[in-house]
């Protein structure tokens, strides 16, 4: 929430529509407001996911820092949002709502609904709620790296050493690429008679040379044929259980005898296979240097952020030990 044409005078409290509903004002942060509704909503939020998570003594001492630790990451919220603009970080909803969507297929939620009750539930928020903290996460987290973590220089030969170190891992899970040329088995002799003749001219044509790919393109009636049958990379267990056992039986271009569904007859070609393989260096580089600069950055991070929070223009309408208090 913003401030919007108040003047000092009327800071304590924002008349609503309504002149019997009015909302405390506790703290302005250059010009957004922190009110008593929404900070007490906060801190039960999160003294409700502290009674989840925590018991005995390490739920008391969590307790009796909750008001002062809501109240600080709310301030701090609206002091990365400002810089956020500043830097000029201008994130899409599209970009928010892709990681809305790769949470949820993460954890199998069907629907937003889904996912909301699961929230409910789990945290005591909703949907909307967890949208907002993923966004405010967002740019604190592109604010530092471009801030912090872009000047927390690690060599190249720092970062290879810790991969050749910790190769197991970045184990790549087993995955394996094929092209497939598929028939229809057809209904009727004719058409069965028909297919087996298609195959017969595909084999003899592999014989005498011709590319897999090509003859995919030419005798295919599977969609894949405008990729020349390139399935793209799959995990076991996706394909066909005797599909899957003849591709895999194969050399990388050697193409398997004609195979037979239900409703089809196959042949397929192995690309490449992954069985056993790591991730490149190259693909993991970013995550490893995320790593290695953590532990490096914790200080910095603080420091930063007390700059922050010194240059912003933070005013406690209401008393801050009195806040606290509750």
């Amino acid at each position: 929430m913003r401030l919007r044409g108040l003047s000092l005078l009327c800071l304590p409290c924002v008349l609503a529509a309504t002149p019997e509903v009015q909302e405390e004002i506790l703290v302005v942060v250059n010009r957004h407001i922190i009110t008593r509704r929404e900070f007490s909503q906060a801190v039960e939020q999160e003294t409700a996911s502290l009674y989840r998570t925590l018991s005995g003594k390490a739920l008391d001492e969590k307790l009796k820092d909750a008001r002062e630790k809501t109240l600080a990451g709310m301030v701090d919220n609206f002091i990365i949002q400002d810089k956020a603009e500043d830097l000029k970080i201008d994130l899409r909803d599209e970009d928010i709502r892709n990681y809305i969507e790769d949470i949820k297929k993460q954890n199998h939620f069907a629907s937003d609904d889904d996912f909301d009750r699961a929230l409910k539930g789990s945290y005591g928020y909703g949907l909307q709620v967890y949208i907002s903290r993923a966004k405010s996460d967002m740019q604190k987290s592109e604010v530092l790296k471009r801030e912090v973590y872009s000047k927390i220089a690690i060599e190249d030969q720092e970062l290879l050493a810790y991969y050749l170190d910790h190769k197991s891992d970045y184990k790549q899970a087993p995955r394996f690429r094929i092209r497939e040329l598929v028939l229809a088995k057809g209904v009727s002799p004719a058409e069965q008679e028909a297919a087996r003749a298609t195959l017969a001219k595909v084999q003899g044509a592999l014989k005498s040379g011709t590319a897999f790919e090509a003859l995919v393109k030419e005798y295919s009636v599977s969609t894949s044929r405008s990729t020349g049958g390139d399935l793209g990379w799959m995990a076991k267990g996706i394909l066909h259980a005797n599909i899957e056992t003849a591709a895999l039986a194969l050399k990388p271009e050697e193409v398997s005898p004609v195979l037979e569904t239900d409703k089809n007859f196959y042949m397929v070609q192995l690309i490449e296979s992954q069985m056993d393989a790591t991730k490149p260096f190259k693909d993991v580089r970013a995550q490893i240097l995320e790593k290695l600069q953590e532990p490096k950055a914790q200080n910095v991070i603080e420091n930063y952020m007390q700059g922050l929070r010194i240059r912003t223009n933070i005013r406690y309408m209401v008393p801050k030990e009195t806040i606290l208090k509750g």
